[in-house]
């Protein structure tokens, strides 16, 4: 690995000397590994020119593995140090819908009752990043495989508009009722109309207008604003029920497959912040 290193620097560089500060070693020690290295190879990695070294035909096959091996043992040993978890920190992959709406109203409490942990929210979007998340908020109809889960909440699901939006429908109160009406949803969601009307036994049953937003955040807005009416769970619009903002439509209904969960790897042994963590998370269930 320290000559990979050494080639990687001497092609960065261009110097043994430059290669050497960059790396921190002696200039020698950099010409030994690159003699080293060509002795293996049985070949010239760097031409010596004017301008600085330049790498040979061969060298140039080295220096793009060499940053392929580099970059893939950098990340093995990042895993394998995120193996050991850090007692005070806690990296939490939470969904933006779900944070907003209810993590971050209780979140504080975790913060007073706790301030030597040290919180990470984030979305990990990079698939590909060495980085994992200590524990993973989800919504779907299954647990994540492999991991430790629990499930929180999401099976019922409500219909919900603002008080306004239903009188303008003029004394609504069943399924066929609310139908006249425009309906929002997010197509990543699985909360939608045809769920609602089949588990009420009209699954022909359409409503006059269905509009589809790509972030949940403007289905909640859309409706809170009396624009419509949409499918959603209650704990993420517990304020919005409590003051009347939004009310239940005609009480409709129904049990979705899909839940939130809260997930942990099971190969690896809970660090003591996420064991206080889900304790925590228990109380607010």
């Amino acid at each position: 690995m320290t000559a990979l290193r050494v080639l990687l620097a001497l092609s960065e560089r261009g110097s043994t000397t430059a290669a050497a500060e960059s790396l921190h070693m002696s200039q020698s020690a950099v010409s030994k590994q690159l003699l080293t290295l060509e002795g293996i190879l049985g070949a010239k990695v760097f031409h010596r020119q004017q301008t600085g070294l330049m790498p040979s035909e061969l060298g140039k096959i080295y220096i793009e593995q060499a940053r392929i091996a580099v970059k893939a043992m950098e990340d093995a040993a990042f895993r394998a140090a995120r193996l050991q978890a850090d007692p005070h920190r806690l990296r939490l992959k939470v969904l933006p819908i779900f944070g907003d709406r209810w993590l971050l109203p209780r979140i504080a409490d975790f913060n007073q009752r706790y301030p030597e942990i040290e919180i990470q929210h984030t979305t990990f979007s990079a698939t590909h990043s060495p980085e994992q998340p200590d524990a993973t908020f989800h919504f779907g109809p299954d647990p994540l495989p492999g991991t430790d889960t629990l499930r929180m909440f999401g099976q019922d699901v409500f219909l919900v508009c603002a008080p306004a939006y239903l009188e303008r429908l003029e004394g609504a109160e069943t399924i066929e009722d609310f139908a006249r009406g425009t309906f929002f949803e997010h197509p990543g969601t699985p909360l939608h109309w045809a769920h609602l009307a089949e588990w009420h036994g009209r699954p022909d049953l359409q409503p006059r207008n269905i509009v589809r937003f790509e972030y949940y955040t403007l289905v909640l807005r859309a409706i809170i604003l009396g624009q419509g009416l949409a499918l959603v769970p209650p704990q993420l619009i517990e304020n919005e029920l409590a003051s009347g903002q939004l009310v239940n439509a005609g009480g409709l209904s129904y049990k979705s497959p899909c839940s939130y969960w809260f997930s942990v790897p099971s190969d690896r042994k809970p660090s003591a912040a996420l064991v206080i963590f889900r304790k925590w998370l228990l109380t607010q269930l």
